[in-house]
């Protein structure tokens, strides 16, 4: 019992010990104010984050601003935003606090922060292209921090939203073990960083397109393993955004792939069930996780550029609804999309 006892002392002071989250900075004496450069955005604070821009052909038709998913950075859109250039999209893609070219690589940037740097880049973006459609597009983590900052009372500049597989897989549904040992972990070890075991790495893919996985391996840029006070603050962050899927301001397209094996089927399809009826989903029956590097990725930047465009447009691959969710069919080409997904696309 004494033990019992010591034990749970230590784990309600634990309790009481903060997890690293970066905090805004002070900005600097003479700070011009949030802006985009060459290859860098500045955000409300100063900081300055890893810019990466496809500019249109001609004149835009709309605009993309993009976010990553966990551990990746801007270059995770490398293969749909040339694609979107070409068709008129001018595409900004920036790499959050903690990841890839911006400071503090390997620190959790926190809800909070990542939220406000989604709004200002938005408003700098929004200035410059005044009247132009403004898209926000996020993948994976990417996708949370959008739900979060849509849901708000305080919603970015952007007149839609795309979520790729977004991060739903909150403490509601990780099995007790996992959420058990990221608890105790977050306040024991906090600093460890926790790398995914071989095995697992083996087992547990994206993408299917293993010619991108092997450039992602040898990507300086990308972050591979996370602390745990970072694991933690990305469950918690994916709670929230499971929670507020329905809560988003904007028209939505939500898209899944039915061979996801990073963001369990469940969460996704409670998310998805949460989305107005107003919004659209599609579900892939050949897409992973990173659906835009899938070898089937052509198709869904196609699909996204149709949304891209006109929030009302049919998807050209006919993909039908995600299951359970109240989103509208795709009506226009509804018994082609039956007919491609028969076929395995």
């Amino acid at each position: 019992m004494r033990r019992l006892a010591a034990i749970s002392a230590a784990m309600m002071l634990s309790a009481c010990t903060p997890l690293m989250v970066q905090q805004a900075g002070a900005p600097p004496m003479g700070f011009q104010g949030p802006r985009l450069e060459n290859d860098v955005f500045v955000s409300f604070d100063g900081a300055r984050l890893g810019l990466t821009r496809w500019d249109a052909e001609g004149e835009p038709r709309a605009v993309v601003v993009a976010l990553h998913g966990m551990n990746d950075y801007a270059n995770a859109f490398h293969l749909a935003a040339p694609y979107w250039a070409k068709n008129g999209v001018t595409t900004y893609a920036f790499d959050q606090r903690g990841f890839g070219r911006s400071p503090n690589r390997g620190i959790w940037g926190g809800d909070e922060l990542m939220v406000e740097d989604l709004r200002t880049i938005t408003a700098v973006v929004h200035n410059q292209h005044p009247g132009v459609p403004l898209i926000v597009a996020g993948e994976s983590m990417g996708g949370a921090v959008a739900i979060e900052a849509f849901a708000s009372d305080r919603p970015p500049a952007g007149d839609r939203l795309i979520l790729m597989s977004p991060a739903v897989w909150g403490w509601s549904n990780q099995p007790l073990p996992y959420k058990t040992m990221l608890w105790l972990a977050a306040r024991f070890t906090a600093g460890k960083v926790y790398e995914p075991p071989r095995w697992l790495t083996n087992r547990v893919q994206p993408t299917d397109n293993h010619e991108e996985l092997r450039a992602m391996g040898r990507d300086p840029l990308m972050v591979w393993g996370a602390r745990s006070d970072t694991l933690f603050g990305l469950v918690a962050m994916m709670e929230r955004a499971w929670q507020a899927a329905g809560a988003v301001k904007v028209p939505v397209l939500y898209i899944y792939g039915a061979n996801d094996e990073i963001i369990p089927k469940e969460p996704a399809f409670e998310a998805a069930a949460r989305l107005k009826p107003t919004d659209r989903s599609a579900y892939y029956a050949k897409g992973w996780h990173l659906m835009t590097r899938d070898h089937q990725g052509p198709v869904v930047w196609e699909d996204l550029l149709s949304f891209i465009r006109d929030p009302q447009a049919p998807l050209p691959s006919g993909a039908p609804t995600i299951p359970g969710s109240p989103t509208q069919p795709n009506a226009a080409v509804e018994a082609e999309g039956s007919r491609k997904v028969q076929a395995g696309l």
